[in-house]
């Protein structure tokens, strides 16, 4: 009797495996693009990866996990665009779909989840990341804009040369770290906002939380014009500045201002409730 349970319930075992296997579905797609080709990927659930490859072509696997979702895809001249098209049912379990995207170095990414994760490394051209829930990683990135919208997802940029950064999050934190370019701007509602480079490329760096504590990390040799202020937090400086003329009253613990080196490079650290602390590396 007992043989026959088992093997009652090893046949139940080998069926609920094939079914998984038979809803598992893996589409692979090729597009032959020229230069500074656009590439564009919209899912709903899951994550998107994008890597940079060799030549002129853009390869998008994508890996769904049931049929209630559906891959679809279009070329219009040097510009690809694929997306999730959820069916009735669908959910965050059912509409999943796992995207891994290789596109030559020069092209222009835009992607789009709500729940991600979203991954860039190592292409040259613009980058555009939007998500609700979505984590963000950008890293080894140079010479385009890097855009990205969250709610809460948290937002990670390493290693960003010669870049023009915007990054919005209502809640989420956000992490820079050897992040340069000629405009750095992050803006989050109530999310921690760390900065750890060295403010270069005579840049414009912006970072602005409105309750989320701000850290910049700089070393020594940094060249900075620097305002700081927190109209509720304290406010910290590592640094000896020479001090500069403002339209607000600098005052220990609460704000600062000043220059250092040959102040190649703009710095605002602004926070309506949150801690600031300008730290040498």
């Amino acid at each position: 009797m007992q043989r026959k349970q088992w093997a009652t319930f090893a046949v139940v075992i080998m069926v609920l495996a094939a079914f998984a296997t038979a809803e598992t579905t893996r589409k692979e797609m090729h597009f032959k693009v020229g230069r500074k080709a656009s590439v564009s990927i919209t899912n709903a659930y899951g994550p998107i990866s994008v890597k940079a490859g060799p030549g002129k072509q853009v390869v998008v696997t994508a890996t769904s996990y049931s049929g209630k979702v559906e891959i679809d895809q279009n070329k219009r001249r040097n510009r690809v665009t694929v997306f999730s098209h959820l069916l009735e049912g669908a959910d965050g379990d059912t509409g999943r779909v796992d995207y891994e995207v290789v596109v030559p170095a020069d092209a222009s990414v835009t992607l789009h989840s709500t729940t991600g994760p979203l991954h860039v490394e190592k292409i040259h051209g613009d980058v555009i990341l939007e998500g609700s829930n979505a984590s963000v990683d950008v890293r080894d990135v140079s010479s385009g804009h890097v855009h990205v919208k969250t709610l809460n997802g948290p937002v990670t940029l390493s290693n960003v040369s010669d870049g023009h950064v915007e990054i919005t999050s209502v809640s989420g934190d956000v992490a820079l770290t050897a992040v340069n370019g000629s405009l750095i701007h992050v803006n989050s509602g109530s999310g921690k906002i760390l900065y750890d480079g060295n403010f270069g490329d005579a840049g414009d760096y912006s970072l602005t939380s409105h309750s989320g504590d701000i850290e910049a990390i700089a070393p020594a040799y940094a060249s900075i014009d620097v305002i700081a202020r927190s109209v509720q937090g304290r406010v910290d400086n590592d640094f000896t500045l020479q001090p500069e003329h403002t339209s607000f009253v600098a005052r220990s613990g609460s704000a600062f201002a000043g220059t250092m080196g040959e102040a190649a490079s703009s710095v605002k650290l602004l926070s309506f409730s949150g801690k600031i602390h300008l730290k040498k590396r």
